[in-house]
């Protein structure tokens, strides 16, 4: 497994984690990196639902997964069960996709990998996409089987996402710990991947990371984001998490690569929410690109980032924080 080590440059904070690039996964980024040359920037509108479905559905599948298509909260999706899960308890994954792509279904093999290494049953909702529907359905879909959930009996709760997914799970957390308040169920933690916590855009590394980043340009991004919010304010805390009050959230690993245009929205997130007094890490994999779990099975990082999200969901679904990641 790759050893994680604290990076003792400005760029990087004590509370990151910064896991060097292997000459194995060098020589698939590189392979990577030249297959998808000609896509870059180019995935905009509805018309690129099928082509990132398609990306997506090629993940690895998982062994010992079994996947099941149900109602949850009034939301479909589809259920990744390992063979043994611990009664009580469950993950919420919201998919990534820029809020206009993607589906539950497309989605069940990555998030199969999550499930089995967390030893829990994981819901996918296929929550609702922009443009024909723009925010905040896609938040008030998530909330609403997050409820689902916990009228199912289940009461130990952890959320994860990726992408826009990760925006979604995060918006969550801040919204059911506040209503845990009044007696709600209080999430046990929240993971996420290269998480989009800033719609306004702001962060450094949309231009940092643009050469570097193989798949997306801030103009894309900004089409994307107009299509979801329309007339909504982006710093709204319920569009970008990074503007929200994030005291007294359960525990958040966040984890991302370093070629990705959405570094910062990471970086950013996690700076906030430890100022808060939040126990939040952010895992920084080198030389890696979006998306990069995808690879899982062919890519030392995929499968490590994987290990490390099951291992921290498992204990916190247990009651019981993880050791440091190694």
């Amino acid at each position: 497994m790759q050893s994680a080590k604290h990076k003792s440059e400005p760029e990087y904070d004590p509370w990151s984690f910064v896991h060097p690039l292997t000459s194995e996964d060098a020589a698939a980024m590189t392979a990577l990196r030249s297959a998808v040359a000609g896509m870059k920037g180019k995935l905009e509108g509805i018309a690129a639902r099928a082509p990132f479905n398609g990306i997506v559905e090629r993940v690895e599948a998982p062994e010992g997964i079994t996947f099941k298509e149900d109602t949850v909260g009034g939301i479909s999706g589809w259920w990744a069960k390992p063979a043994e899960t611990r009664e009580g308890s469950a993950i919420l994954h919201l998919h990534g996709g820029w809020f206009n792509w993607g589906t539950a279904q497309a989605f069940c093999n990555l998030v199969g990998h999550i499930a089995l290494r967390a030893g829990a049953a994981t819901f996918i909702p296929d929550y609702r996409l922009a443009p024909e529907h723009p925010f905040p359905a896609a938040v008030k879909d998530a909330e609403a089987c997050y409820r689902g959930l916990a009228d199912l009996g289940i009461r130990n709760i952890a959320l994860s996402g990726d992408s826009a997914g990760g925006n979604l799970a995060l918006v969550l957390l801040s919204i059911a710990t506040a209503q845990s308040a009044s007696g709600g169920v209080l999430p046990v933690g929240a993971v996420t991947l290269s998480p989009v916590t800033d719609l306004a855009l702001n962060g450094a590394s949309y231009e940092t990371r643009a050469q570097a980043d193989p798949y997306f340009l801030k103009s894309q991004a900004a089409g994307l984001v107009r299509s979801y919010l329309g007339e909504a304010d982006p710093m709204n805390p319920l569009a970008s998490p990074l503007y929200g009050d994030l005291t007294a959230l359960p525990p958040i690993r966040v984890h991302v690569g370093d070629d990705e245009v959405l570094l910062d929205d990471s970086r950013r997130y996690v700076d906030r929410a430890v100022a808060a007094g939040v126990d939040a890490t952010l895992d920084v994999w080198m030389g890696m690109a979006h998306g990069f779990t995808n690879a899982v099975g062919r890519m030392q990082a995929a499968n490590h980032v994987l290990d490390a999200i099951g291992a921290f969901l498992k204990e916190r679904l247990t009651g019981a924080l993880p050791s440091r990641f190694k």
